[in-house]
């Protein structure tokens, strides 16, 4: 039986389906800088900021596929690869155990078959050279060699609110990560703060050119 037929990971704690961005909000998302985003947006949907990139080239683009695994165990990120789609981005909680390596070459490999999208989780991967050539973009709070179980017997969630620090994410929002981090804005209301984010990035452009004509940032924004 090929991939592509067989069965979706399936069980009481797991969603399949899930409302996604439309295509044509993620292409205009794709060109804006999370800062900008967070700050168009009100300042909202800041991910703990210890996330960074493990390379800094870097980016994610997607909808949200949230996944909330019991501490120092990987095996519910094992059936979240399978439970998203093709451009879908995993958001992992890992019980608040960071130092384990939650994710690493194999794991990469197989999301990178599947179609995803990247990989944003707050606790730890390994194989960071490693991912770093492979190209599948991997937010993480770092690097861990320490190895991770599989209890079958463990409870995990997979497309269920999630909490990040004073952070809620749903299954289907918007993420965005690029160098200075991730930021994650609810889908609802995605087009039109992706939209605030075009607008603003034009007019911080203006502003640019006008300080290089010679303007001074105190009197541009009236300090």
């Amino acid at each position: 039986m090929s991939a592509t037929h067989l069965p979706v990971p399936t069980g009481p704690t797991i969603r399949s389906e899930i409302e996604r961005i439309s295509p044509l909000v993620l292409e205009l998302a794709r060109g804006q800088a999370t800062a900008t985003l967070h700050e168009s947006a009100g300042r909202i949907g800041v991910m703990p900021s210890a996330i960074k990139p493990v390379a800094p080239s870097f980016k994610v683009c997607g909808s949200a596929v949230t996944v909330h695994s019991p501490g120092g165990d990987n095996l519910w990120l094992h059936r979240a690869i399978y439970v998203a789609q093709p451009g879908d981005i995993l958001v992992v909680h890992v019980s608040d155990a960071y130092d384990f390596g939650y994710w690493g070459e194999i794991m990469s490999a197989a999301a990178k078959a599947h179609g995803l999208g990247g990989l944003v989780i707050d606790g730890c991967v390994r194989d960071g050279a490693i991912l770093e050539n492979f190209g599948f973009p991997v937010f993480a709070r770092g690097l861990c060699i320490r190895g991770t179980g599989k209890d079958f017997g463990a409870r995990g969630w997979i497309n269920h609110p999630t909490l990040f620090g004073n952070l809620t994410v749903n299954p289907g929002d918007l993420v965005v990560g690029d160098t200075d981090g991730v930021v994650v804005l609810p889908r609802a209301q995605a087009e039109q703060l992706v939209q605030a984010a075009v607008e603003r990035e034009k007019k911080e452009a203006g502003i640019i050119e006008r300080i290089k004509a010679g303007e001074r940032t105190l009197e541009l924004y009236n300090f």
